[in-house]
């Protein structure tokens, strides 16, 4: 059998699929491939790996759902943090209504890919520089952090007669004791560096809406139009959906106190992804309805929602091949091409990246193919540290066999763009971008090491 043979027929690797839609997985298996990505992958050369590989119609599909999913009046906005690849932003393109950026990069970037987008502007330590480059292009939204921010966005502005700046304070909200105590990263509720403490937003909006103030003349070009507060990832619907109900209706509160238009609120993003369990998928029917019905409560402000990972998580994997099989004090490990140099997530949320095996049955060498003895295996990296760990202890792993291909899932999000890149200075992976190639025609746009 040949490696593209095996593709289709991998026990743990799945079945084919187009992706997912909002809520539903479409494919079969840890990995989540579908057979578009396992066939492309079985095509490689050993020296073309690791690889990054993208299902650009997938994700537009799984993008294309969660718009369907959601009221008319909440406005979706992509985090581009979590995967800022170029082809990826403008296959989301045709389902956002935006983008978030939170640095000056960023920003650039994502106007050189998508010009005609609006952009909102985020993040704690906006330089004075960053916040001069924004202001030229025309942000569409500043999600601002602090009173000192303000100051500086006044400043800018003093020099820009003709520039106005529209404004949500992003407010670090209490949420009750322990109620973000499960969740995997929480920007709120708790001490953080994130937006404004309660009575430091009062004293913003004060700033922004008395008619003489420190800010000056230039106050009526920053136009206060509601609340930021994304307080936490890793949220089920049901959590996201009652923190949306506190966040709105603490911001409704504020500008009835202030006497001020409560034109939008952005409730965040952070919808759950689940590492350990992929067919877990965040229930984007019941969370539209559940937005519905608040706006219904809620008939002024428009609403809007800023998720990076649950919309792009699913549609890519990092592939690789078994260098070697070896066993330790009774334990198999696997070492694979690559590493968490190219995959940091695992790493650093402390889980095992869901995976699947693509057998090769080639083996031209002389000597015994080395392979898993025992039911399970570590999946480890080429670096010179034990924290380089792709998979600890798994049971996917029984069989695999040095030349094996192995296909790790969930690499859509956070994944190449957060690793440390140049630790032992190993080769940077390809970046492969599916796009429907017609049949016979070769798939995929390989990026080529970078």
């Amino acid at each position: 059998m040949t490696t593209a043979e095996a593709a289709d027929t991998a026990g743990t690797a799945g079945s084919e699929g187009t992706g997912s839609t909002a809520g539903t997985p479409g494919t079969v298996g840890p990995d989540g491939a579908t057979g578009a990505v396992r066939r492309h992958v079985a095509g490689l050369t050993p020296e073309q790996l690791p690889a990054y590989v993208l299902d650009l119609p997938a994700l537009r599909a799984h993008a294309a759902a969660v718009r369907a999913a959601l009221p008319g009046r909440v406005e979706l906005y992509y985090a581009a943090k979590a995967n800022p690849e170029a082809p990826v932003l403008a296959a989301l393109r045709g389902s956002v209504d935006g983008y978030e950026v939170s640095s000056g990069g960023e920003l650039a970037h994502v106007r050189t890919v998508a010009p005609d987008a609006p952009l909102a502007f985020g993040g704690p330590g906006k330089t004075p520089a960053e916040i001069a480059a924004a202001v030229d292009a025309g942000v569409h939204r500043w999600h601002v952090e602090s009173e000192q921010e303000l100051y500086r966005l006044a400043a800018v502005l003093a020099d820009r007669p003709e520039a106005v700046v529209d404004v949500l304070l992003r407010v670090n909200l209490p949420v009750g004791a322990g109620a973000l105590d499960s969740v995997a990263l929480a920007m709120g509720g708790r001490p953080t560096p994130f937006g404004l403490d309660p009575d430091r937003a009062a004293a913003a909006v004060r700033l922004l809406t008395e008619p003489v103030g420190p800010l000056g003349p230039v106050r009526r070009r920053l136009r206060l139009r509601g609340v930021h507060a994304h307080l936490a990832s890793g949220l089920a619907a049901k959590e996201q959906l009652a923190l949306a109900e506190r966040i709105v209706g603490w911001s409704v509160r504020l500008a009835e106190r202030h006497a001020f238009a409560l034109d939008e609120v952005n409730v965040g993003g952070g919808m759950a992804v689940d590492y350990a369990d992929p067919a877990a998928r965040f229930d984007w029917a019941a969370f539209g309805e559940g937005l519905d019905g608040l706006l219904e409560r809620h008939p002024g402000p428009v609403l809007r929602i800023e998720p990076g990972r649950s919309l792009t998580a699913y549609c890519g994997w990092y592939a690789t091949e078994v260098l070697d099989v070896k066993r330790s004090h009774g334990e198999d490990f696997a070492v694979v091409r690559g590493g968490t140099h190219h995959l940091r997530t695992p790493a650093t949320r402390g889980h095992s990246q869901p995976f699947g095996v693509l057998p090769v049955a080639d083996w031209p060498h002389p000597w015994a193919r080395p392979a898993v003895t025992g039911g399970r295996a570590t999946l480890a990296g080429q670096l010179c540290t034990p924290k380089d760990v792709l998979a600890h202890d798994a049971p996917a792993a029984a069989g695999l066999r040095s030349g094996d291909r192995v296909l790790f899932g969930m690499a859509g999000a956070y994944a190449w763009n957060i690793s440390h890149h140049e630790f032992l200075m190993h080769p940077r992976p390809g970046f492969h971008y599916l796009d429907g190639a017609p049949q016979g025609a070769p798939e995929g746009t390989p990026d080529g090491p970078r």
